[in-house]
Protein backbone atom coordinates (compact mmCIF):
# COMPACT_ATOMS: atom_id res chain seq x y z
CA UNK A 1 0.00 0.00 0.00
CA UNK A 2 0.99 3.63 -0.40
CA UNK A 3 1.49 5.86 2.62
CA UNK A 4 1.53 9.61 2.40
CA UNK A 5 1.35 12.68 4.58
CA UNK A 6 -0.57 15.88 4.02
CA UNK A 7 0.25 19.12 5.80
CA UNK A 8 -2.12 22.07 5.95
CA UNK A 9 -0.95 24.86 8.23
CA UNK A 10 -0.20 23.29 11.60
CA UNK A 11 -2.30 20.19 11.00
CA UNK A 12 -0.67 17.04 9.65
CA UNK A 13 -2.66 13.95 8.72
CA UNK A 14 -1.22 10.61 7.66
CA UNK A 15 -3.22 8.57 5.18
CA UNK A 16 -2.81 5.01 4.04
CA UNK A 17 -4.02 4.20 0.56
CA UNK A 18 -4.62 0.47 0.36
CA UNK A 19 -4.44 0.16 -3.41
CA UNK A 20 -1.78 -2.31 -4.42
CA UNK A 21 0.03 -0.70 -7.33
CA UNK A 22 0.58 -4.05 -9.01
CA UNK A 23 -1.47 -5.55 -11.82
CA UNK A 24 -1.04 -8.47 -14.16
CA UNK A 25 -1.71 -6.38 -17.27
CA UNK A 26 0.79 -3.90 -18.64
CA UNK A 27 -1.84 -2.28 -20.88
CA UNK A 28 -3.57 1.05 -20.34
CA UNK A 29 -5.22 1.02 -16.87
CA UNK A 30 -8.98 1.61 -17.01
CA UNK A 31 -10.53 2.40 -13.62
CA UNK A 32 -14.15 1.33 -13.22
CA UNK A 33 -16.54 0.22 -10.48
CA UNK A 34 -19.94 -1.38 -10.90
CA UNK A 35 -21.32 1.08 -8.33
CA UNK A 36 -20.38 4.12 -10.40
CA UNK A 37 -24.13 4.14 -11.10
CA UNK A 38 -27.10 4.35 -8.76
CA UNK A 39 -30.87 4.38 -9.12
CA UNK A 40 -32.16 7.85 -9.94
CA UNK A 41 -35.79 8.91 -10.34
CA UNK A 42 -37.44 8.17 -13.69
CA UNK A 43 -36.65 10.85 -16.29
CA UNK A 44 -33.87 12.36 -14.14
CA UNK A 45 -31.70 14.54 -16.38
CA UNK A 46 -28.32 13.26 -15.20
CA UNK A 47 -27.20 10.51 -17.64
CA UNK A 48 -25.47 8.22 -15.15
CA UNK A 49 -25.84 5.26 -17.51
CA UNK A 50 -23.00 6.66 -19.62
CA UNK A 51 -20.37 5.34 -17.22
CA UNK A 52 -20.98 1.58 -17.66
CA UNK A 53 -21.62 2.11 -21.38
CA UNK A 54 -18.09 3.44 -21.79
CA UNK A 55 -16.69 0.19 -20.43
CA UNK A 56 -19.17 -1.85 -22.47
CA UNK A 57 -18.04 -0.34 -25.77
CA UNK A 58 -14.36 -0.61 -24.87
CA UNK A 59 -14.91 -4.35 -24.47
CA UNK A 60 -17.26 -4.62 -27.46
CA UNK A 61 -14.79 -2.92 -29.80
CA UNK A 62 -11.92 -4.97 -28.33
CA UNK A 63 -10.04 -1.85 -27.27
CA UNK A 64 -9.21 -3.33 -23.85
CA UNK A 65 -9.28 -6.65 -22.03
CA UNK A 66 -10.67 -7.45 -18.60
CA UNK A 67 -7.13 -7.60 -17.20
CA UNK A 68 -6.78 -3.85 -17.78
CA UNK A 69 -9.68 -2.92 -15.50
CA UNK A 70 -8.78 -1.67 -12.02
CA UNK A 71 -11.43 -1.45 -9.30
CA UNK A 72 -11.13 1.58 -6.97
CA UNK A 73 -12.03 1.84 -3.31
CA UNK A 74 -14.20 4.51 -1.73
CA UNK A 75 -12.10 7.57 -0.92
CA UNK A 76 -11.61 7.91 2.82
CA UNK A 77 -13.00 10.83 4.81
CA UNK A 78 -9.40 11.82 5.62
CA UNK A 79 -8.65 12.29 1.94
CA UNK A 80 -11.95 14.05 1.27
CA UNK A 81 -11.26 16.47 4.15
CA UNK A 82 -8.27 17.82 2.24
CA UNK A 83 -10.82 19.69 0.13
CA UNK A 84 -14.24 19.56 1.81
CA UNK A 85 -15.25 21.04 5.15
CA UNK A 86 -15.79 18.84 8.19
CA UNK A 87 -19.41 19.96 8.58
CA UNK A 88 -20.25 19.17 4.97
CA UNK A 89 -18.60 15.75 5.09
CA UNK A 90 -20.35 14.86 8.35
CA UNK A 91 -23.71 15.77 6.86
CA UNK A 92 -22.84 13.95 3.64
CA UNK A 93 -21.70 10.72 5.28
CA UNK A 94 -24.60 10.67 7.75
CA UNK A 95 -27.27 11.33 5.13
CA UNK A 96 -28.16 14.75 6.50
CA UNK A 97 -27.80 16.65 3.23
CA UNK A 98 -31.36 17.57 2.36
CA UNK A 99 -33.16 19.02 -0.63
CA UNK A 100 -33.59 22.40 1.08
CA UNK A 101 -29.89 23.23 0.73
CA UNK A 102 -29.93 22.16 -2.90
CA UNK A 103 -32.98 24.32 -3.60
CA UNK A 104 -31.22 27.32 -2.02
CA UNK A 105 -28.21 26.73 -4.25
CA UNK A 106 -30.37 26.40 -7.38
CA UNK A 107 -32.09 29.69 -6.62
CA UNK A 108 -28.71 31.35 -6.12
CA UNK A 109 -27.48 30.12 -9.49
CA UNK A 110 -30.56 30.40 -11.71
CA UNK A 111 -33.27 32.24 -9.82
CA UNK A 112 -35.58 29.26 -10.15
CA UNK A 113 -36.01 25.74 -8.84
CA UNK A 114 -36.11 22.86 -11.32
CA UNK A 115 -34.12 19.75 -12.21
CA UNK A 116 -32.70 19.27 -8.73
CA UNK A 117 -29.29 17.66 -8.50
CA UNK A 118 -29.86 14.18 -7.15
CA UNK A 119 -31.93 12.30 -4.61
CA UNK A 120 -29.83 12.71 -1.50
CA UNK A 121 -31.46 10.34 0.98
CA UNK A 122 -30.81 7.69 2.05
CA UNK A 123 -27.01 7.40 1.87
CA UNK A 124 -26.93 4.60 -0.73
CA UNK A 125 -27.44 6.90 -3.77
CA UNK A 126 -24.45 8.94 -2.59
CA UNK A 127 -22.03 6.04 -2.83
CA UNK A 128 -20.93 6.87 -6.42
CA UNK A 129 -19.51 10.23 -5.28
CA UNK A 130 -16.71 8.89 -3.02
CA UNK A 131 -16.19 6.05 -5.52
CA UNK A 132 -15.70 8.60 -8.32
CA UNK A 133 -13.10 10.26 -6.12
CA UNK A 134 -11.42 6.96 -5.32
CA UNK A 135 -11.27 6.20 -9.03
CA UNK A 136 -9.69 9.54 -9.88
CA UNK A 137 -7.15 9.16 -7.08
CA UNK A 138 -6.22 5.70 -8.35
CA UNK A 139 -5.97 7.01 -11.92
CA UNK A 140 -3.65 9.80 -10.74
CA UNK A 141 -1.35 7.36 -8.93
CA UNK A 142 -1.23 4.99 -11.89
CA UNK A 143 -0.60 7.84 -14.33
CA UNK A 144 2.38 8.99 -12.27
CA UNK A 145 3.76 5.45 -12.37
CA UNK A 146 2.79 4.30 -15.86
CA UNK A 147 2.36 7.52 -17.81
CA UNK A 148 -1.40 7.30 -18.50
CA UNK A 149 -4.56 6.00 -16.83
CA UNK A 150 -8.28 6.56 -17.42
CA UNK A 151 -11.36 6.46 -15.23
CA UNK A 152 -14.80 5.87 -16.71
CA UNK A 153 -16.43 8.35 -14.32
CA UNK A 154 -15.63 11.47 -12.33
CA UNK A 155 -15.01 15.08 -13.27
CA UNK A 156 -17.39 16.39 -10.60
CA UNK A 157 -15.95 19.87 -10.86
CA UNK A 158 -18.92 21.92 -9.59
CA UNK A 159 -18.59 20.78 -5.96
CA UNK A 160 -17.27 23.43 -3.55
CA UNK A 161 -15.67 22.79 -0.14
CA UNK A 162 -18.92 23.25 1.75
CA UNK A 163 -21.71 22.38 -0.69
CA UNK A 164 -22.57 20.44 -3.84
CA UNK A 165 -23.72 21.94 -7.10
CA UNK A 166 -24.55 20.99 -10.68
CA UNK A 167 -24.93 17.22 -10.07
CA UNK A 168 -21.59 17.24 -8.21
CA UNK A 169 -21.40 16.37 -4.50
CA UNK A 170 -17.67 15.73 -4.00
CA UNK A 171 -14.94 17.28 -6.14
CA UNK A 172 -12.88 14.29 -7.26
CA UNK A 173 -10.52 16.38 -9.40
CA UNK A 174 -9.75 18.68 -6.48
CA UNK A 175 -9.13 15.83 -4.04
CA UNK A 176 -6.76 14.10 -6.48
CA UNK A 177 -4.94 17.35 -7.29
CA UNK A 178 -4.64 18.21 -3.60
CA UNK A 179 -3.26 14.77 -2.81
CA UNK A 180 -0.65 14.95 -5.58
CA UNK A 181 0.36 18.58 -4.99
CA UNK A 182 0.40 18.64 -1.18
CA UNK A 183 1.43 15.09 -0.32
CA UNK A 184 3.68 14.18 -3.24
CA UNK A 185 4.88 17.76 -3.82
CA UNK A 186 4.08 17.54 -7.53
CA UNK A 187 2.68 20.20 -9.86
CA UNK A 188 -0.74 19.45 -11.33
CA UNK A 189 -2.39 20.90 -14.43
CA UNK A 190 -6.17 20.43 -14.58
CA UNK A 191 -7.39 20.59 -18.19
CA UNK A 192 -11.17 20.85 -18.05
CA UNK A 193 -12.96 20.54 -21.40
CA UNK A 194 -16.43 19.98 -20.01
CA UNK A 195 -19.01 22.24 -21.63
CA UNK A 196 -19.56 23.88 -18.21
CA UNK A 197 -16.90 25.76 -16.27
CA UNK A 198 -15.30 23.86 -13.40
CA UNK A 199 -16.22 26.59 -10.95
CA UNK A 200 -15.70 24.51 -7.82
CA UNK A 201 -12.22 23.45 -8.88
CA UNK A 202 -11.29 27.01 -9.85
CA UNK A 203 -12.43 28.30 -6.46
CA UNK A 204 -10.59 25.63 -4.49
CA UNK A 205 -7.23 26.26 -6.18
CA UNK A 206 -7.40 30.00 -6.80
CA UNK A 207 -4.42 30.58 -4.47
CA UNK A 208 -2.57 27.28 -4.91
CA UNK A 209 0.64 27.76 -6.97
CA UNK A 210 1.21 24.02 -7.52
CA UNK A 211 -2.17 23.53 -9.22
CA UNK A 212 -3.13 25.28 -12.47
CA UNK A 213 -6.79 25.21 -13.53
CA UNK A 214 -7.32 25.46 -17.31
CA UNK A 215 -11.03 25.57 -18.19
CA UNK A 216 -12.51 25.49 -21.69
CA UNK A 217 -16.28 25.95 -21.70
CA UNK A 218 -19.29 27.72 -23.14
CA UNK A 219 -19.65 31.21 -21.69
CA UNK A 220 -23.47 31.33 -21.68
CA UNK A 221 -24.13 28.24 -19.62
CA UNK A 222 -24.29 26.91 -16.05
CA UNK A 223 -22.93 28.17 -13.70
CA UNK A 224 -24.20 31.68 -14.35
CA UNK A 225 -21.89 33.09 -11.65
CA UNK A 226 -18.53 31.80 -12.80
CA UNK A 227 -15.29 31.62 -10.86
CA UNK A 228 -11.93 32.81 -12.18
CA UNK A 229 -9.78 29.89 -13.35
CA UNK A 230 -6.07 30.38 -13.88
CA UNK A 231 -6.95 30.34 -17.59
CA UNK A 232 -10.43 30.43 -19.17
CA UNK A 233 -10.66 30.18 -22.97
CA UNK A 234 -12.97 29.06 -25.79
CA UNK A 235 -12.73 25.53 -27.16
CA UNK A 236 -11.47 26.70 -30.56
CA UNK A 237 -8.18 27.92 -29.09
CA UNK A 238 -7.14 24.86 -27.05
CA UNK A 239 -4.35 23.92 -29.46
CA UNK A 240 -3.00 27.48 -29.36
CA UNK A 241 -2.71 27.59 -25.57
CA UNK A 242 -1.82 24.09 -24.40
CA UNK A 243 1.80 23.82 -25.70
CA UNK A 244 3.00 27.07 -24.13
CA UNK A 245 1.03 26.33 -20.96
CA UNK A 246 2.74 22.95 -20.60
CA UNK A 247 6.13 24.53 -21.21
CA UNK A 248 5.54 27.43 -18.81
CA UNK A 249 3.90 25.60 -15.91
CA UNK A 250 5.72 22.27 -16.50
CA UNK A 251 3.30 19.96 -14.63
CA UNK A 252 4.21 16.56 -13.23
CA UNK A 253 0.64 15.36 -13.75
CA UNK A 254 -2.20 16.42 -16.05
CA UNK A 255 -5.76 15.69 -14.91
CA UNK A 256 -7.91 15.80 -18.04
CA UNK A 257 -11.67 16.18 -17.60
CA UNK A 258 -13.04 15.32 -21.05
CA UNK A 259 -16.59 16.18 -19.97
CA UNK A 260 -19.75 14.14 -20.41
CA UNK A 261 -21.89 16.67 -22.26
CA UNK A 262 -20.09 18.24 -25.28
CA UNK A 263 -22.02 16.29 -27.94
CA UNK A 264 -24.52 18.15 -30.11
CA UNK A 265 -27.36 15.85 -29.01
CA UNK A 266 -26.68 16.32 -25.28
CA UNK A 267 -29.50 18.27 -23.66
CA UNK A 268 -27.30 19.56 -20.82
CA UNK A 269 -24.63 21.13 -23.04
CA UNK A 270 -24.41 23.77 -25.76
CA UNK A 271 -21.11 22.87 -27.39
CA UNK A 272 -22.55 20.85 -30.32
CA UNK A 273 -19.52 18.67 -31.07
CA UNK A 274 -20.06 15.89 -33.63
CA UNK A 275 -19.02 12.24 -33.48
CA UNK A 276 -15.99 13.22 -35.55
CA UNK A 277 -15.15 16.38 -33.62
CA UNK A 278 -14.93 14.90 -30.12
CA UNK A 279 -12.10 12.40 -30.79
CA UNK A 280 -10.13 15.03 -32.71
CA UNK A 281 -10.02 17.26 -29.63
CA UNK A 282 -9.06 14.33 -27.38
CA UNK A 283 -6.32 13.15 -29.75
CA UNK A 284 -4.86 16.63 -30.21
CA UNK A 285 -4.75 17.18 -26.46
CA UNK A 286 -3.16 13.78 -25.83
CA UNK A 287 -0.63 14.44 -28.59
CA UNK A 288 0.43 17.78 -27.06
CA UNK A 289 0.83 16.31 -23.58
CA UNK A 290 2.71 13.25 -24.87
CA UNK A 291 5.07 15.46 -26.87
CA UNK A 292 5.77 17.55 -23.78
CA UNK A 293 6.51 14.49 -21.65
CA UNK A 294 8.77 12.83 -24.25
CA UNK A 295 10.33 15.88 -25.92
CA UNK A 296 9.92 18.89 -23.58
CA UNK A 297 12.60 20.89 -25.39
CA UNK A 298 10.77 20.57 -28.72
CA UNK A 299 7.58 21.88 -27.13
CA UNK A 300 9.53 24.78 -25.62
CA UNK A 301 11.12 25.73 -28.93
CA UNK A 302 7.78 25.50 -30.75
CA UNK A 303 6.09 27.68 -28.12
CA UNK A 304 8.73 30.38 -28.49
CA UNK A 305 8.46 30.23 -32.28
CA UNK A 306 4.65 30.40 -32.33
CA UNK A 307 4.49 33.27 -29.83
CA UNK A 308 6.96 35.29 -31.87
CA UNK A 309 4.79 35.28 -34.99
Amino acid sequence: STRLSFTEGNVTSVFSLTWQVRHESCGLPIIHHSKYVCDLPTNHRFPMGKFPRVLHFLFKDQVITENQVWVPEIASSDLLSCVHTEEYLNNFMNGRINDEGIVTRCRYETGEVKNLLIILQPYEPLIPSPLFTGGTLLAAELALQRGLACSTAGGTHHAFPGFGSGFCLLNDLAVAAKYVSASLKRKVLIVDLDVHQGDGTAFIFKEEPRVFTFSVHCGKNFPLRKQQSDLDISVTSVEDHLPWLLDTFRPDLVLYDAGVDPHREDELGKLCLTDQGEPIIDLNLHSSISEFLVHPRAVSERSVRDNSI
